[in-house]
């Protein structure tokens, strides 16, 4: 018999030989113990599929189809199988179906020739399509990774915006204890690669990460204690029931618009935040105890931010001019001229309460602001 139709004669044997099947099966399973955890008859058709397809594309070349391989390799990733146990069980079949062709093509009395050239293009079909199988695994990763990022996006979203509740079951799914408190995380990041690059350093801390109105927020289960890339802005709110959420959400929201960079504990804003809640007072408040100050006036504005850093620095004098590279006395000065000027009363020792420094600070961060 001609070698060629001897050799699809032997290969087509060995395609519909139940034995050999059962032993690529367990073959893979041995190798692969994620493989081993599907049903078996799950592995059987799939080791069955790639057996009789690298069979007849070695005597059939025009045969190759590797559409139900990326199928194969979606099926994993769906199924949760990582990448290298699908690839070990996959080679382990490859390398015993290798040696079973060999062996039952030298007992049929096929040339060594004819047998070396069947393995090379057995080779070279079986490799393409580990490259299929593996083309199909990411692409259903990537379709996957995005089906569950949108879903707790949305979920995100429903907790801390608009909408009912999440049932308990969706709130699990998600990743997320119905009983349990999180930390509410507000940035002001919006551009989706540097949005996976934060996200990457909260996930260390636990919990849920998306994009809302914008912004890369979060919930996490632990207070998140980072140093954002980028001179990013990221408030932190304490722990508190899911229920309680949207509230602290519209806070941390507030609070980002008005920190500077870095990590910020949502309370160590309170004073800012509360003050900023209310700008018809803070103009009020401005024009009564600065109306003398004059906005275009570089001297002013030199008063009023010492004045400024001056209560920033608790009040001290010489803390105040360090962090100003002044002399003391430069400090005192315009202290003093500021007096003549306003009603504010800032000099050391002046007796004032803590309400009117709290009345000052806000009216000059206001008229900074305003003049700048």
């Amino acid at each position: 018999m001609p070698a060629l139709p001897l050799l699809r004669q032997v290969l087509d044997a060995m395609a519909a030989d139940e034995t050999v099947l059962d032993e690529l099966v367990r073959a893979a399973r041995s190798q692969s113990p994620e493989v081993a955890r599907l049903p078996e008859a799950e592995n059987r058709r799939h080791v069955q599929f790639l057996l009789s397809a690298a069979l007849r594309a070695t005597t059939n070349p025009g045969t190759a189809d590797y559409t139900t391989a990326e199928k194969l390799g979606a099926d994993r990733a769906e199924q949760g199988v990582p990448l290298t146990d699908l690839l070990r069980g996959v080679q382990a079949g490859r390398t015993l179906a290798a040696r079973v062709a060999v062996e039952r093509c030298r007992a049929a009395g096929l040339p060594d020739d004819v047998i070396l050239e069947t393995v090379l293009d057995a080779e070279r079909y079986t490799g393409a399509l580990e490259r299929h199988i593996v083309k199909g695994y990411h692409a259903a990763e990537l379709q996957l990774s995005r089906t569950v990022r949108d879903a707790r996006t949305q979920l995100l979203r429903t907790l801390l915006l608009t909408g009912p509740p999440p049932t308990p079951e969706e709130l699990r799914q998600a990743g997320l204890r119905p009983e349990s408190r999180y930390h509410c995380v507000v940035s002001d990041v919006s551009d989706p690669a540097r949005a996976r690059t934060l996200e990457q350093a909260l996930l260390e801390f636990g919990g849920v990460y998306g994009l809302v109105e914008g912004r890369l927020t979060g919930l996490a289960a632990r207070a998140p204690s980072v140093e954002p890339p980028d001179g990013a802005v990221l408030v932190v709110a304490p722990a508190v029931p899911l229920s309680g959420l949207r509230e602290v959400h519209r806070l941390c929201t507030a609070a980002a618009r008005l920190a500077g960079p870095g990590c910020h504990d949502l309370t160590a804003l309170a004073g800012s935040l509360a003050l900023a809640a209310q700008p018809v007072l803070a103009d009020l408040l401005t024009t009564s105890s600065l109306g003398a100050l004059d906005p275009a006036n570089p001297f002013h504005r030199e008063l009023a931010a010492t004045a400024l850093a001056y209560l920033d620095h608790g009040q001290r004098l010489r803390t105040t001019a360090e962090a100003l590279h002044l002399h003391p006395n430069t400090v005192r000065y315009r202290l003093d001229r500021l007096a003549e000027l306003t009603p504010l009363a800032l000099a050391e020792n002046s007796g004032g309460r803590v309400l009117d420094a709290v009345r000052s600070w806000w009216a000059l961060h206001h008229w900074l602001g305003d003049a700048g």
